[in-house]
């Protein structure tokens, strides 16, 4: 991370790109680990104390997590419906299905830097038989009060509702001084051979916003 840092100022290249690109690949180096479910924790920030994260998860658990040596914090900000634009690359949990489009719960839209990330769509666990569906906005359309989004990643597309009520969020750049006890948290890690978990980044509401994918 630092070496990168420091060529990037001998270059040129704008220091904020560098650090969303290391998330990224942390994200990838994450995702190729061994074919282990993910465990996503949303909680609120107990400790932080060296490498180990501990989060109280909104059930009430204390869950400990590992954190790579080169961690990264992203914040998670709040954002408008009329941020998301055709040519952006989002993420949104969707539940069940109206006039043949899938219904959003939330919407997150990512830097063009971590275009990419977990791109796909596949089931999720924020509610019981909801998606997620990280793709390319091809289309932006209004639908009365509501928005409708044509979406397409490797291998398919789909068409998104995003109603009103819809939580809307961006990933902005974030560091470790926002991670404060009873900052809202969630957290992607991996399970590890001896049950522990590890992660390589920790997304971080700001402003008082929770994460809500």
């Amino acid at each position: 991370m630092i070496r990168a840092l420091a060529v990037a100022l001998l270059v040129g290249v704008s220091v904020v790109s560098v650090v969303w690109t290391v998330a990224t690949l942390s994200d990838v180096a994450l995702a190729q680990a061994p074919a282990t479910p993910p465990v996503r924790t949303r909680g609120t920030l107990e400790q932080l104390d060296g490498q180990k994260l501990t989060v109280k998860t909104y059930d009430g658990q204390s869950i400990a997590i590992n954190l790579a040596e080169n961690f990264m914090v992203v914040g998670i900000s709040k954002a408008s419906v009329d941020d998301i634009q055709a040519g952006k690359f989002i993420g949104t949990t969707t539940l069940g299905e109206r006039e043949g489009k899938l219904v959003a719960l939330e919407v997150h839209i990512f830097p063009e830097a971590m275009r990419g990330t977990g791109e796909g769509h596949y089931d999720w666990d924020l509610r019981p038989s909801s998606k997620m569906t990280n793709a390319n906005v091809a289309t932006v359309t209004t639908f009365g009060k509501d928005h409708v989004l044509e979406v397409q990643y490797k291998g398919g597309e789909q068409k998104v509702l995003v109603p009103e009520n819809a939580s809307v969020v961006s990933f902005v750049p974030g560091d470790k001084s926002l991670l404060k006890p009873g900052a809202p948290v969630f957290v992607i890690s991996q399970r590890q051979p001896d049950g522990s978990l590890k992660a390589a980044r920790v997304n971080v509401g700001v402003n008082g916003q929770i994460p809500p994918m």
